[in-house]
C-alpha cells in the first residue's frame, strides 16, 4: 500500500473519529437537564386551579420524620424547634389547631401582580392553599366568628370570609381538608374551577421536583412587570431573564444537609449558556466584594450576615445544558441556623 493511500486512511478514520465525538457532544449537551427529584405530582395538586401560573408544596408529615434534618428544626417540626411565641399559643388554645403537629402537606396556588410587599398585604397578590391535617371544625369557625368573620353559603357550601389585610376565605372541603384563600377577592378564588387540563409544560416541570419533600414551579411568562423594573438598565441581563420559560425550585433532606436546586429553563441552547456564565460571573464578584469590610458597611450587613451570604455563594453550583440552567447548593445545619 502506497504511502498516499496510508495517509487517507488514516484521515479517513479520523474524521469518523472526530465525528463520534462529536455526535456524543451534541447529544449530550442537547439533552434535557435531569429533574432533580422526579416522581408523581402529590393528589392535593389536584386540587389548585389548573391555570395557576405558580404553585409550591410541602409535605410536613414526611420532614416531621426527619428528626435530623436542619429544615424540619428551622421550621419548628421537631422538638428543638423555635420556641412559641405568645400569639401563636393563643391561636392554638382558640383553634385547637398547631401547624407543628398537626399539618400533614399543603399546596399553594399563586397569582402574583405586584411583588412589592405592600401590594401583598393589601390584597393585590391572592393566593390558595389546600391544606390536610387534623382540624377541630368548631373550634375554628368559632375563632373566625369572634375576629369579626362571617359566613356565607354559596351553593351548598360554606364559606367563611374573616376581614384583615388581606382579606381571607377558607372552607372545609372535608374533615381533614382546608381550602384557604387570601386577597381581595378571596372568596371568588374558592369558587375556581380545578377541571381542564394543566399546561403540559407546566405538569412536566412539577414532576421534575415532585420527589421533593418541598418544592415551587413558576411559569414565568406570568410575572408582573414589576419584576422586570430594575433590569431596564441591563439591556442584556434584560434579555437573558426575559429568556427564562420557566422556574424550578426543590429541597431534599439527605442527612443533616438540605440539598437545594433552582432550575431555569431558557428558550434557547445559547441563551442558557450566557446566563450561566453571567451567574458564574455574579458569584466570583459577590464573594470578592463580601470580604471586603467597605462593602459590608455600604450594605449595612452584620460580620454575621456577611458571613452567611459569603457561605451561601461560596456553596453555589451553577451548571447547565441544553436549555437549562442549574444552581445547586447544599445548605448545612450551621448556614441555616440549626445547629451552632
Amino acid at each position: 500500500m502506497s504511502s498516499t493511500k496510508r495517509a487517507l486512511i488514516a484521515v479517513a478514520v479520523m474524521v469518523c473519529i472526530l465525528g463520534v465525538i462529536a455526535a456524543l457532544y451534541l447529544y449530550r449537551w442537547h439533552r434535557p437537564l435531569a429533574g432533580t427529584s422526579n416522581g408523581t405530582a402529590p393528589s392535593i395538586l389536584a386540587e389548585l386551579p389548573s391555570d395557576a401560573p405558580a404553585i409550591a408544596y410541602l409535605d410536613v408529615a414526611a420532614l416531621r420524620k426527619l428528626q435530623n434534618s436542619p429544615l424540619s428544626a428551622v421550621l419548628g417540626l421537631t422538638k428543638n424547634g423555635p420556641q412559641t411565641d405568645r400569639e401563636y399559643a393563643d391561636f392554638v388554645r382558640d383553634t385547637g389547631f398547631d401547624y407543628t403537629r398537626d399539618l400533614d402537606q399543603a399546596a399553594v396556588a399563586f397569582w402574583p401582580t405586584s411583588l412589592a410587599p405592600a401590594a401583598n398585604a393589601a390584597g393585590d397578590d391572592p393566593n390558595l392553599a389546600i391544606a390536610d391535617g387534623r382540624f377541630d371544625q368548631g373550634k375554628i369557625e368559632a375563632y373566625a366568628t369572634r375576629a369579626g368573620g362571617k359566613s356565607e353559603r354559596r351553593g351548598g357550601r360554606t364559606i367563611y370570609i374573616v376581614p384583615g389585610s388581606p382579606v381571607v376565605s377558607f372552607e372545609f372541603l372535608s374533615p381533614t381538608r382546608m381550602a384557604i384563600a387570601s386577597g381581595k377577592k378571596s372568596a371568588d378564588l374558592l369558587e375556581i374551577s380545578t377541571e381542564g387540563q394543566r399546561d403540559p409544560a407546566m405538569q412536566t416541570r412539577i414532576n421534575r421536583v415532585a420527589g421533593a419533600p418541598i418544592f415551587a414551579v413558576v411559569r414565568t411568562s406570568n410575572l408582573p412587570a414589576s419584576f422586570y423594573a430594575d433590569l431596564a438598565k441591563t439591556p442584556e441581563l434584560d434579555h437573558l431573564v426575559r429568556s427564562i420559560q420557566g422556574l424550578s425550585l426543590s429541597g431534599q433532606p439527605q442527612g443533616e444537609q438540605i440539598h437545594v436546586a433552582l432550575d431555569a429553563e431558557c428558550d434557547s441552547m445559547k441563551n442558557a449558556f450566557e446566563m450561566s456564565t453571567i451567574l458564574d460571573g455574579f458569584r466570583l464578584i459577590g464573594s470578592m466584594s463580601l470580604s471586603d469590610p467597605k462593602t459590608r458597611r455600604q450594605l449595612q450587613m452584620t460580620r454575621e450576615q456577611a458571613a452567611f451570604l459569603e457561605a451561601l455563594i461560596k456553596a453555589a453550583h451553577v451548571s447547565h445544558q441544553d436549555r437549562w440552567v442549574r444552581i445547586s447548593l447544599d445548605l448545612t445545619p450551621e448556614m441555616l441556623g440549626a445547629k451552632k
